[in-house]
């Protein structure tokens, strides 16, 4: 393997690896402040007990989170200097106020949570936990139209004396119609991964004691269920727009998502279709007539571009090359995404149920089901972000700039290979000490013994 592609492999694990604690941290944040926020307007204990035990998983999430995420920016320079020379002076804005501003929102008013019990006034305390939920959010959006950028670049101009492109119109960098897609459906899939982070841990408690853990772990997977089966719909919604933003915008990555290899006047979904080895043909295929039509334009007989077509079409408007991505890889994980999700909405669907029958029974199933919940979110996350970037290439800015010319040319395969080495060994001692944490802390059940008045002493929890 060259460098280029040692240094794909380092990046794809680092992000990878990185966003899996991304959506627990902002959809958790909001599912804690507002068990904070019923635990102020009512008083009543077992509200407080679940925001601090919720609590505590949050804070470990977003301790690895941020550790895994410094290492995203010293990839830029370190195996990419000729990509940051050329986007530099576009990703400098959107990431400099997500540092300054979201990000030391986030940190500063989390610090006041953690050491706020017992000290602070409980609105501010309160407004404290709303300002993180916030914080994460805006920091999301921020680098949500740092990337948007790289798969629809607006708002600049290309300088031919210094070889890079120029901020010239900020407004639409934020405004990218890519990113104003891509980010509630990146915020309706935090909450599902968040939802059923819940759900999956308070349904094991609840049926490994249902009488002892009912009164505090019912409500958590009341909670959990739902947000689940509302982030999921948010999800089905917002996945229909930014296809067909991703139809407009980046057909070739559509055509792949649904190994459509010649333009089609209506164009069917792709149920399962079986290809060549390399991905260059169709072999057999089980369709819906007419689906990806309305999936991609909104019409049932709408025009859909194929791969060979766009092959061709791209040939004359950038040159000889293939511009075609891994076609078995962006079909394959377009549907494994959707399929988690709905795997994870259909297992908070029957919890909701079995609840509302209080049918819940100790039964293996069930257990394994609460143990497999959520982990689906965040198996489907990595691999909508698969999708996202390999059916994006050859480029890793689309139309201006492939991945292999943003390589650093001064870094060798040797060096991209121990880093790969070291950063992939850390990486593992972190999620050791990941899981080690959270089973250590979700396995505890809260004490319910503090008095349920308001104005009562609040634990320093965290101590």
């Amino acid at each position: 393997m060259d460098a280029i592609d040692l240094a794909r492999w380092q990046f794809g694990i680092t992000t990878v690896y990185h966003f899996l604690f991304v959506p627990i941290t902002i959809g958790l944040s909001a599912l804690v402040a507002g068990l904070h926020t019923a635990w102020y307007r009512t008083g009543n204990v077992k509200y407080r007990r679940m925001t601090q035990f919720w609590g505590k998983l949050f804070l470990i999430n977003f301790a690895i989170g941020v550790v895994t995420g410094i290492v995203q920016e010293f990839q830029f320079g370190m195996n990419w200097s000729d990509y940051s020379k050329f986007v530099g002076d576009i990703f400098g804005a959107p990431l400099a106020i997500e540092g300054l501003l979201a990000f030391f929102l986030e940190s500063t008013f989390l610090g006041l949570w953690i050491f706020g019990w017992d000290r602070l006034p409980k609105k501010v305390h309160l407004a404290s936990i709303w300002l993180v939920a916030i914080g994460t959010q805006l920091s999301a959006y921020f680098i949500l139209a740092a990337n948007s950028w790289m798969q629809w670049p607006r708002g600049y101009t290309y300088s031919a004396a210094t070889g890079r492109a120029e901020l010239h119109d900020f407004g639409a960098v934020l405004t990218n119609k890519v990113a104003l897609a891509t980010f509630p459906h990146t915020i309706a899939a935090s909450f599902l991964t968040a939802g059923a982070f819940m759900l999956g841990i308070a349904l094991w408690h609840l049926l490994r004691r249902p009488g002892e853990h009912g009164s505090l772990f019912r409500p958590a997977v009341k909670l959990g269920a739902i947000t689940t089966l509302v982030a999921a719909v948010a999800l089905v919604v917002t996945g229909d727009i930014q296809a067909k933003i991703m139809t407009d915008t980046q057909p070739m990555k559509m055509a792949a998502a649904e190994a459509l290899y010649d333009t089609s006047s209506p164009a069917p979904f792709s149920i399962l279709t079986i290809g060549s080895l390399d991905g260059s043909k169709e072999v057999w295929s089980l369709k819906v007539p007419h689906g990806l039509s309305f999936l991609a334009t909104s019409s049932w007989n709408g025009k859909v571009e194929g791969i060979n077509d766009l092959q061709k079409a791209y040939e004359q408007r950038f040159g000889p090359g293939t511009y075609k991505p891994n076609v078995p890889l962006t079909y394959w994980t377009f549907r494994f995404m959707i399929l988690c999700g709905v795997l994870a909405a259909a297992i908070a669907l029957l919890a909701l149920w079995l609840l509302r029958r209080q049918r819940m029974s100790k039964s293996k199933w069930l257990i394994r089901a609460a143990l497999a919940v959520p982990l689906l979110p965040l198996l489907g996350n990595s691999l909508g972000w698969i999708f996202t970037e390999m059916g994006r290439q050859p480029w890793i800015v689309f139309g201006l700039m492939q991945t292999r010319d943003g390589v650093s040319p001064s870094v060798g395969a040797g060096s991209v290979l121990t880093s790969l080495i070291v950063l992939t060994l850390l990486y593992g001692v972190l999620a050791v000490v990941e899981v080690f944490l959270l089973l250590r802390f979700a396995r505890e059940v809260p004490v319910e013994s503090e008095p349920s008045d308001p104005e009562a002493a609040e634990p320093a929890f965290l101590y």
